[in-house]
Parts: C-alpha cells; structure tokens; sequence
C-alpha cells in the first residue's frame, strides 16, 4: 500500500471509528464488536455500495468512486463539509501537486490590511505561512516580519514559539485545530516539500503534534472566537472570520473583530497609541 492509499484507509478507519452503531438506525445483528465504531459492512449497508467494493475502497484499491458513492459515503460517515473535501482530496488520482511559485500578496490586499488598522489582520498562504500581517496582529501574536522568511508560518508560532502558549488563550484547542487544518492541506497538495518539512519539524519538535496530526482530524477555518493575553494590556477577545480573496484559493485572510466600545477595543487602542500606530480602535 502507497503512502496515499495509507493516507485514505486511515481517515477513513478514523471516520468509522468514531460513530457508534445507535447513530445509524442500522438493526443489532448480535454479532461482538471487536472493533470501535462501525464495522465496513456497516459502513457500505448505509452508502448503498457492496462490502468488498468499501473494503477495496479502504485499502486504496477501488479506483475512482463516482461523485455519487462519495457522497454517499459521506452521508454514512456523518462528513462535514471540510471532512468531505478531505476525502475527495484523498480519492483524486493523480493527486494534486503544489504549484511552485512563491505565493505573493497583491498590492490591493496590502492596502486592506493597512485600511484595517483598527483590528489585527493578516493573510496565511499555504501550510499557513503568515505572508502579510499589520501591525496589530504583529502586536496581539508576534512580529512575523522579524523573523526569517521561512519561520514566518500560524502553525510552526503556535505549536513551537513558547511565548504562544502565554499569549493564547485556550492554546491546546487553538494549537489542535492549527493541526487539523494542516492535515487538510496534506491532503490537497500531498507532493508539498516544504509542507512535509515542516510536518516533519513539528514531529521531532512539538511534544503534542504527533498526537493530534495522528487523529486525522481535518478543519478548515471560517469564524470563530479566539483569545489572546498581551503582557501590556491584558485579556483581549476576538470575534475572527475568514475569507479567501479572489485570484488565489490557497490565500486566506483573517481578521480578528471586536465588538466597538468593548474593553478589547479599547485596550488595542492603547496598544496602537504604545507602539505608534494612531489609527487605532475606538
């Protein structure tokens, strides 16, 4: 079994092994479950497909499935929308190969960023390399333009910059969910160099990523809430969402919102005025 095929028997395994049969209206057969989860029979019961056809599925020799058995195998592993993107990543043959230019930001999104000057904002490329960022975000995370080129990446700040543990708030759940969205590059572009680089870095370097990258999960972000502790003015809570600019799907940016008046408004007000950036929150 290839790399790839390992890759998709194991997400698939993990998907399965997470649902318990009570979910699935399926009829108790009497049988010892000597597994977690579903079984493959099961599994193939609920797509609608024959159990040798899953199993060869699984084992990366079924070649490629039609839009219709994915989704259905979608519906009986309960994928979310990231999940189902992950698996036809998975399935694609030949897989997708990492373009190899360098990606770059477009004079207009480095305006945005600019005009943003209220918020933290910055745009990841892929394996979230951080390729622009204000100058709040600079001061709320950390000043990726200080460090070296290839050092400027969310995940490798997160899970290997110690003072991100201090400064992040609930950073176990922040740290995994980073995880979670490299996994779902891998799978788009599995032929990335610099991405299996850097997986490669955090295993031998990051106590916790092993784990995490091991469970397979996969998430693309959207919005959410996140928080962060700055050591000049305190708590600050954000309210981010995320969009990718048109022209290049594998740029996404982030901005991080407030609510205006609120106690975090006001603290990165002070913060802009601390650190000479007048056009701060109000």
């Amino acid at each position: 079994m290839d790399d790839r095929s390992r890759e998709l028997a194991d997400f698939l395994r993990s998907r399965r092994a997470r649902i318990t049969p009570d979910r699935t209206g399926l009829p108790a057969d009497g049988r010892a479950r000597r597994v977690p989860g579903l079984r493959r029979d099961e599994v193939a019961r609920l797509a609608g497909v024959s159990t040798e056809y899953y199993t060869r599925l699984e084992q990366g020799r079924a070649g490629n499935p039609s839009p219709e058995v994915i989704e259905a195998l979608a519906r009986a592993l309960v994928l979310d929308p990231a999940e189902r993107e992950h698996l036809i990543d998975l399935l694609a043959r030949p897989a997708r190969r990492a373009p190899i230019s360098p990606q770059r930001v477009r004079p207009g999104l480095h305006l945005m960023l600019q005009t943003l000057d209220r918020v933290p904002a910055f745009v990841l490329g892929r394996r979230t390399d951080v390729l622009a960022a204000n100058r709040l975000a600079r001061e709320v995370l950390t000043d990726f333009d200080a460090l070296p080129v290839p050092h400027r990446n969310l995940a490798r700040y997160y899970l290997l910059d110690p003072e991100a543990r201090t400064r992040t708030g609930d950073w176990e759940r922040i740290a995994a969910e980073t995880v979670a969205v490299l996994r779902l590059e891998a799978g788009r572009y599995p032929h990335d160099r610099r991405l299996a680089d850097l997986v490669g870095e955090l295993t031998l370097r990051s106590p916790e990523f092993s784990s995490w990258w091991n469970d397979h999960r996969v998430l693309r972000r959207t919005h959410g809430a996140k928080r962060y502790h700055h050591p000049l003015v305190g708590e600050l809570h954000f309210s981010y969402e995320s969009f990718q600019p048109s022209g290049d799907p594998d740029q996404t940016l982030c901005v991080y919102n407030v609510e205006p008046g609120s106690e975090t408004a006001q603290a990165l007000q002070l913060l802009a005025n601390w650190t000479g950036d007048v056009g701060a929150a109000t």
